[in-house]
């Protein structure tokens, strides 16, 4: 026999699978969102993702999920004095992007711009390189790589 209170647990999930909606787990979310259980768990905290709770465990719409990743907080983004941080159509990148367009790790990045071979400008908490930047320090310094290398 189950009570009321039982029925009305479950209602959310019934409800979602009679409509056809897809449900997942917080696992299953996480993994989706690329994620940790827990940023999943603060964002529904937050009120930033919708969520059901049956008797034991949380569920949530797949609709709902994509709807928070598309509101989530992205780096890219980003404003600082009121203008776009890694604006790429002026030319400007985060360190992760030049990492990824010139195919290096982004720890290379942060060195060069460290030891001066890399120019980079500090907006609030991020480096901003430019990408006049970035082509001098392909062409002086990782092409000669290549070709000593070519050389041996």
């Amino acid at each position: 026999m189950h009570s009321q209170s039982d029925a009305a647990k479950k209602t959310p999930q019934i409800e979602a699978q009679k409509s056809g909606k897809q449900l997942v787990s917080i696992s299953e979310a996480a993994k989706i969102n690329n994620v940790t259980r827990q940023a999943i768990y603060v964002a529904i905290k937050q009120k930033k993702l919708k969520a059901f709770k049956d008797a034991t465990r949380w569920t949530i719409d797949l609709s709902d999920l994509e709807e928070y990743r598309k509101q989530k907080y992205s780096r890219t983004k980003s404003i600082f004095n009121g203008e776009l941080l890694f604006d790429n159509k002026k030319g400007f990148y985060s360190v992760n992007q030049v990492a990824k367009m010139l195919g290096v790790p982004a720890q290379k990045i942060y060195y060069a711009t460290r030891i001066g071979l890399m120019k980079a400008s500090r907006k609030g908490a991020a480096w901003v390189i430019h990408i006049e930047d970035i082509k001098g320090y392909q062409e002086n310094y990782l092409t000669k790589k290549v070709q000593t290398s070519q050389a041996s």
